[in-house]
């Protein structure tokens, strides 16, 4: 008993002992070795811990750097004349250390990347303020039907496209309850019907059990006569745990179409825009190579593929094969698969006509992915190079987000009238925007954008003090290994990592360490940093990797065995996409096969 005390008081306690324990447990890094790799290893080491115990908010763990790296020297100003190096007095170091923190670390957290994933979140946030993305998922429902396979199927492909533009936990927030409905329509009180005989089955059970009563009640006198027959019995039991598998099934497949649709768009989840800026960070002369239009083209195929056996994976498990069944062939809609239905088509109608602020919004959105795939397609020139000529390097995706989420500011939520002469015409130009700062404060989720900050300070950090010169030395063995075997390995440890920790965090941790080893080993680092950034969204095991995962658990259909036995799965068979992308249409996409000019960052 007193060990069990102490063990539950340590528990208690966790989060302390972690918080004040770490920094002093990892002091011989600065203090014994003391070299600039060895503290930027501290910084790095610090933040892993307290981003995977999570003792710290993910964001406010992500401002460590601002902190630490102006304490440590790692990161220092290059303008020599800003700083002056005789100045040994208290004040004058002081004034360095905020130099640098102004100038070097702090400039980290506002960088293009970040201002893409901002403008971006804004027009998701449209959309589903004017509740879009609900008109749009049910439309599809509607298009789709109720038969169980083709539900299924319906509510994945409804939720991966909408992952792909605004959160996948709103996608997930909004979808679940929409699935609740129409389980409840399909299984609408089966459980409390009475099992229903034919007349000659009722006919026999009524004789034999007359037979019964009387041989019974001549020597135990009066019985109570039950009217259950074992076999229908035994069937309500089987269609009941076929309901509580389907159950499983329809809510499993939203949370991870959700983690799939994704890492289909540039800005569909935070691994993903990680990539982007640490390519910008560590490879300044990459031309671009990763941008909205390059991204889609290799991640959109492969997002198709992975939902396709995602669907079969879960119609196995879940459902069987039946298609007589699960498909509906040759047979009637049911009585609850109509109600299901219209229960869908109810949800549809009550939102009405489309407004005029649905409709613009919906214009809006469709500008901004015209502009994002027409900026710099890559096999012909691009409007921003046809306008901006020589100045198109200047306008990237961030600049084409802002520039939409601005709008959304400026445009009116309802048409505008211009008869002034009107006594309420004042009333009428005062007409609200089609999004509000009080609304788009609430939704976006601030936190990301200092995480991604974070990211970057760390990448920046590594490259200035050495440390990613020497982890990339101490790898140079694996040039012997295969690339795709490589890839593998390190798919599966990081799909593996995910699942404990944040995947913007595992994304922001195991990117630079990529990087530094593809360049020590004369890979390509998109080789490596692609698929690895995909599997970071791979959290499809326990309820506690992502959102999605914890939102569909709540409802109570799930357990954590049937999420982890189907999860690992999920695993392999996206490391198996991934691993086919980067071979086939992968290489010829980023000319895989060479080691590029831009990544020879050390004209070595």
């Amino acid at each position: 008993m007193a060990v069990l005390r102490i063990l539950r008081y340590v528990r208690s306690i966790k989060d302390p002992l972690i918080l004040f324990l770490t920094p002093v447990l990892l002091l011989p890094l600065p203090l014994v070795i003391g070299t600039p790799e060895a503290e930027c290893a501290y910084v790095i080491v610090l933040m892993a811990v307290y981003w995977c115990s999570e003792v710290l908010p993910l964001a406010i763990t992500a401002l460590l750097p601002a902190l630490l790296f102006p304490l440590f020297g790692i990161m220092k100003s290059k303008d020599v004349r800003a700083q002056n190096c005789l100045a040994t007095t208290f004040i004058s170091r002081l004034a360095n250390a905020l130099y640098v923190v102004m100038l070097q670390v702090c400039m980290q957290y506002l960088k293009d990347t970040n201002l893409l994933f901002v403008g971006g979140l804004m027009v998701a946030v449209a959309v589903e303020h004017w509740n879009l993305h609900k008109r749009i998922a049910l439309r599809v429902l509607l298009f789709v039907g109720v038969r169980p396979a083709l539900l299924m199927l319906g509510f994945m492909g409804v939720t991966a496209f909408l992952s792909m533009w605004i959160s996948n936990t709103a996608t997930t927030a909004m979808m679940v309850p929409i699935v609740q409905a129409v389980l409840e329509q399909l299984n609408n009180n089966e459980a409390d019907i009475p099992q229903i005989l034919s007349s000659e089955q009722l006919q026999t059970s009524d004789s034999d059990n007359k037979q019964l009563a009387e041989k019974q009640s001549e020597t135990q006198g009066p019985v109570i006569v039950t009217f259950i027959d074992a076999e229908a019995e035994a069937a309500k039991h089987k269609e009941a745990a076929e309901r509580r598998r389907m159950c499983k099934g329809m809510t499993l497949c939203v949370c991870y179409a959700a983690s799939i649709g994704g890492t289909a768009t540039l800005t569909g989840t935070g691994p993903n825009l990680v990539l982007k800026g640490q390519m910008n960070q560590l490879f300044p002369d990459n031309g671009d190579v990763i941008n909205f239009a390059s991204w889609f083209g290799f991640a959109f195929p492969n997002m198709i593929l992975m939902l396709a056996l995602a669907w079969l994976w879960l119609q196995f498990v879940f459902m069987g094969f039946n298609f007589r069944k699960t498909w509906g062939c040759g047979a009637e809609k049911t009585e609850k698969e109509i109600a299901a239905y219209n229960v869908i088509r109810e949800e549809h109608r009550a939102l009405g006509p489309m407004s005029f602020g649905e409709i613009s919004v919906l214009s809006l959105f469709i500008l901004l992915v015209v502009l994002w795939f027409t900026r710099d397609p890559g096999f012909v020139s691009g409007w921003a190079t046809d306008i901006f000529n020589s100045k198109a390097e200047y306008v990237t995706d961030a600049t084409v987000a802002i520039f939409i989420a601005v709008l959304l500011f400026v445009l009116p939520s309802k048409p505008p009238r211009f008869c002034l002469w009107r006594s309420d015409s004042e009333q009428m130009l005062k007409t609200a925007p089609l999004l509000t700062w009080k609304v788009a404060q609430k939704k976006l989720p601030w936190g990301i954008v200092l995480l991604l900050g974070g990211g970057f300070a760390l990448a920046k950090g590594s490259e200035e003090s050495g440390l990613s010169k020497w982890m990339g030395d101490q790898m140079s063995p694996l040039q012997s290994i295969p690339p795709w075997a490589i890839a593998i390995i390190l798919c599966l440890l990081i799909a593996t990592f995910t699942e404990c920790t944040s995947n913007v965090a595992t994304a922001t941790l195991f990117l630079p360490v990529l990087a530094s080893m593809s360049q020590s080993i004369g890979m390509n680092p998109l080789y490596v940093m692609v698929p690895c950034t995909l599997s970071a969204s791979f959290a499809f095991m326990l309820p506690v990797a992502t959102p999605p995962n914890a939102i569909v658990f709540s409802y109570g259909y799930l357990k954590v065995a049937d999420m982890a036995k189907t999860g690992i799965v999920m695993n392999v068979i996206g490391i198996l996409c991934i691993t086919l992308a980067i071979n086939s249409w992968g290489k010829a996409m980023f000319n895989l096969n060479t080691f590029p000019s831009w990544a020879n960052v050390t004209g070595v």
